[in-house]
């Protein structure tokens, strides 16, 4: 990947740069393409696990005996995590140097990936998934606010492209991958595949990272973190409580937690913007139109992906009869197709801008969840392949374009905040999407239970009504969409970009 940092104050290029002081262009050029490269690889990894074990539940509920709105956890409590955890890193990406956040998020990674491979019960296997998600939330925004530091305006959009392949395309095949090691391999062997690949990673990572921001002494303001806790983990939690309510076995009622995260989140925000410049989430971001609206889009179009990724495995293995590896691979196509658009998607919009990509791609994207609705107990293959790809090509079209408008409307001192603020929509969307889509699923499907008596029958007007939701939701964003513009590039603020003498340096 070619990349170039922006201008900044330099010494002439015969003379090395000190360290802690600002290296010239030229010299700092060639390790920017490296380094993305690095973290876009190291993320790449983590965030495949997020969806990884969807096409597993239905084998894992018969083995932990557990329903469909338990075993989403698996899924939920990693996105609950990342919704957590993602408002702290603007204040660890200020705080602290790159290679040190880079070294806790892989740790994390690392120690909840073990955890999870080894879990003797349901409830260890969830733990195991959230230490791992602490670890994915810190890589995202790392990975957005590097690039933002040292990619130029008229080449992010490229870049952002293939950030894309890593935010869409490693959920998208994780499903495919699970499949594939379900066919041959237990479950845990998901994990235990994955974690010599995070180690190789994490020894690329800490060797060859170099730190391209200058850490602050910024104060943590304490009241803030425990907010922003309740308001997020109490928002997720009421939202996938929802499935469980459904099949009459909730941990307490949804409401209860849904209260109390948005009374937190409402007081967190209240604070955020009282603090100012010391704010644990800078609010200001969202005083850029163009940002706000990016991040509305990109929410809707999260709670598509992700509920049709947890509802297809089920879809596809409990009303079409179909084997985890025929189930993964019908999910591939998809994948693969997202992944070859990236690239593609960001050149396009670094020459045309946003809406000639944005809005035909939620259209598409809107054609194929309705297409979707259709799907019942004699869908042929061929059929959900076709609408699969169809959804993914139409998100290829508007993820790139609206991340890049999103982060490169706002001015650089925003750059760390406003990757935290997509992160965690990002992650609050999932889950609400999850949550909508099982337990429209749930719903329906024991109602239909109840009355007709036949389970698949039920289960398949549980997944059209599920699919019915997601659709009207798209819905929403194709007008979205068609307010979405190029947003100008806002004034640069100072840039210093530090380097250390060697690659120890912290």
């Amino acid at each position: 990947m070619s990349s170039t940092p922006p201008s900044s104050p330099a010494t002439p290029p015969s003379s090395p740069a000190p360290a802690g002081t600002t290296e010239p262009q030229a010299a700092a050029a060639p390790r920017a393409g490296l380094l993305i490269a690095v973290l876009v690889g190291a993320a790449f990894v983590v965030i495949l696990n997020e969806t990884i074990m969807s096409v597993a539940l239905p084998k894992l509920m018969v083995e932990f005996d557990v329903g469909a709105a338990t075993a989403q956890w698996l899924t939920t409590a990693f996105m609950l995590t990342m919704a957590v955890v993602i408002p702290i890193t603007g204040y660890l990406l200020t705080r602290l140097s790159l290679r040190t956040v880079f070294a806790i998020a892989m740790g994390s990674f690392l120690l909840g990936t073990l955890i999870a491979a080894s879990a003797p019960i349901f409830s260890v296997l969830v733990l195991g998934r959230v230490v791992q998600a602490v670890g994915t939330a810190v890589m995202l925004p790392l990975l957005f606010t590097t690039v933002l530091n040292l990619v130029p305006a008229d080449r992010r959009g490229r870049t952002m492209g293939v950030i894309s392949i890593v935010i869409a395309v490693a959920p998208a095949v994780g499903p495919t991958i699970g499949g594939v090691v379900l066919d041959q391999l237990s479950w845990r062997w998901m994990f235990w595949l994955v974690l010599p690949i995070a180690v190789v990673a994490t020894a690329l990572g800490l060797s060859w990272i170099r730190n391209v921001t200058e850490p602050v002494a910024v104060p943590l303001d304490a009241p803030s973190v425990v907010l922003s806790a309740l308001g997020f983990s109490g928002l997720v939690f009421g939202l996938s409580s929802l499935g469980e309510a459904a099949e009459g076995d909730p941990l307490m009622p949804p409401w209860l937690p849904l209260v109390v995260g948005i009374a937190s989140l409402t007081a967190f925000v209240l604070r955020q913007i009282r603090l100012g410049d010391s704010a644990l989430l800078d609010m200001r971001a969202f005083r850029t139109p163009a940002f706000s609206l990016a991040v509305a889009l990109v929410s809707v179009s999260m709670m598509s992906l992700f509920g049709t990724l947890i509802l297809l495995p089920i879809y596809l293995q409990s009303v079409l009869g179909q084997s985890t590896l025929t189930t993964g691979l019908m999910l591939l196509p998809g994948g693969l197709v997202m992944g070859l658009l990236g690239y593609i998607v960001g050149r396009l919009f670094d020459r045309f801008g946003p809406r000639p990509l944005v809005a035909p791609g939620a259209i598409i994207a809107c054609v194929a969840m309705w297409g979707m609705t259709t799907f019942d107990a004699t869908t042929t293959i061929g059929t959900v392949i076709a609408w699969h790809v169809l959804l993914n090509i139409g998100l290829a079209l508007m993820f790139s374009p609206l991340l890049t408008s999103a982060l490169g409307a706002l001015p650089r001192r925003l750059y760390s905040h406003g990757s935290a603020i997509v992160s965690t929509m990002q992650q609050v969307a999932g889950a609400a999407g999850t949550a909508l889509f099982i337990t429209v699923l749930t719903r329906t499907s024991v109602a239909g239970a109840e009355s007709a008596g036949d389970p698949a029958a039920a289960l398949a007007d549980g997944v059209h009504g599920a699919f019915t939701w997601g659709a009207v939701i798209a819905v929403i964003a194709v007008v979205g969409s068609l307010f979405v513009r190029r947003a100008p590039e806002p004034e640069a603020d100072a840039v210093e970009v530090s380097v250390p003498e060697t690659a120890g340096t912290h």
